[in-house]
C-alpha cells in the first residue's frame, strides 16, 4: 500500500512538474534570453545544466533561471527540484564548468 501511495505522489508531482515547466517556457521571452546569454558567453546549455541538476538531486524540475552571481563570479543555473518524497530542493549548477556548486532543500 506504501508503494502505491508513492508512486501515485510520485506521478502527480511529475505532471504538475510537466505542467509548470511547460507554463513557464511556452513563449516565454526568459528561455531565449537564456539561451542567449548561454551562447554569447560560452556556457553551457540549460538542458545540460539540467541533466546534471538531476543527476544530482533526482526529481521533477518546476523552475530554471541563468543567473549572473555577485561581484563577477560567473553564471549559475539555478534549478527548482522536487523529489520523490515531495521536498523541494535548489540545486545551482556552474554555467561555465557544469559542476554542482550547491544543493539545498528548501525548508517552509
Amino acid at each position: 500500500m506504501k508503494n502505491t501511495m508513492i508512486r501515485h505522489v510520485v506521478a502527480a508531482i511529475a505532471a504538475m512538474g510537466m505542467y509548470v515547466s511547460c507554463a513557464a517556457y511556452a513563449g516565454d521571452d526568459d528561455l531565449k534570453e537564456m539561451e542567449s546569454i548561454s551562447k554569447g558567453l560560452g556556457l553551457i546549455t540549460r538542458e545540460e545544466a539540467k541533466a546534471k541538476a538531476l543527476a544530482a538531486k533526482p526529481g521533477v524540475v518546476t523552475d530554471a533561471e541563468l543567473d549572473d552571481r555577485d561581484f563577477g563570479k560567473g553564471w549559475d543555473y539555478e534549478f527548482e527540484i522536487v523529489d520523490a518524497d515531495g521536498h523541494e530542493w535548489e540545486v545551482y549548477i556552474d554555467a561555465k564548468t557544469g559542476e554542482v556548486r550547491k544543493t539545498s532543500r528548501e525548508w517552509f
